[in-house]
């Protein structure tokens, strides 16, 4: 490619400003609304059907325009994680931080099944680029993460190792909901509906002994199960914390 595409060609007839009397032009493209447009394709037909052609059947016009948006479907990939991310917000409220990390995990929870063919994207597009070169609105969160741990009380490095663990198990978390299957959805009888019965008996008989609770799974409570279990010892390391002398700089 000599140069950047060519814009689409105005609607009038003559190729200059529409007149009154003719119909208006189509809303110009940006990139905001190239992603959106990609996000709402992913979302309806998956990722695979995610190309520049289909993108600008979607938009109505010629895919060569896009690249003045987006450089290749790759970019377009760490766009649509970007526009997802962006809308996770987490308020630097320090004074209920707790509450702050559980209601930004079920934002984050609710996000990723809202967009659920986007969620691999989420695990995996902002590791394969060094820190410093992702796209900005993916790096927010973290930073927002910070300031309200740090804000907290927390050490900037334990708030860091807490970001890891807390994302590594939300990430964990949703992608093992999203993925949550049964056999036979029809069928009443929790062994047969999740499979069990095909499982030796002799062998699994703690599992099959589950089958109740496997098959009333629920994500937003397992999410609050996990939680617990975090927040509780998040909660005696800042005890600890505030207990050590800090004789050298952090």
């Amino acid at each position: 490619m000599t140069g950047m595409p060519p814009e689409d060609p105005p609607s009038s007839a003559g190729g200059g400003a529409p007149t009154p009397d003719e119909p208006s032009r189509r809303p110009a493209l940006d990139r905001d609304r190239v992603l959106k447009a990609a996000l709402d394709l992913v979302d309806t037909d998956g990722l695979d059907a995610l190309t520049m052609r289909a993108l600008g059947r979607k938009l109505g016009r010629d895919p060569m325009a896009l690249y003045r948006y987006t450089s290749n479907r790759s970019a377009l990939l760490d766009g649509l994680v970007e526009l997802v991310l962006g809308q996770l917000v987490i308020p630097a409220d320090s004074e209920d931080w707790k509450g702050q990390l559980r209601r930004t995990a079920h934002d984050f929870r609710s996000l990723a099944l809202a967009h659920p063919h986007v969620i691999p994207l989420l695990i995996s597009r902002p590791l394969s680029t060094p820190l410093g070169l992702r796209p900005l609105g993916t790096l927010r969160p973290l930073e927002q993460f910070l300031e309200l741990l740090i804000g907290a009380g927390f050490s900037p490095v334990d708030t860091l190792h807490t970001y890891r663990i807390f994302f590594g198990f939300l990430y964990g978390h949703i992608n093992a909901e999203r993925l949550e299957l049964v056999d036979d959805p029809q069928e009443a009888e929790h062994l047969v509906n999740l499979g069990l019965h095909r499982l030796p008996p002799e062998e699994f008989q703690n599992i099959r002994s589950l089958r109740g609770a496997l098959a009333r799974y629920d994500g937003a409570a397992e999410l609050d199960h996990g939680l617990d279990i975090i927040l509780t010892g998040l909660v005696n390391r800042l005890q600890t914390f505030d207990q050590t002398p800090h004789t050298q700089p952090l």
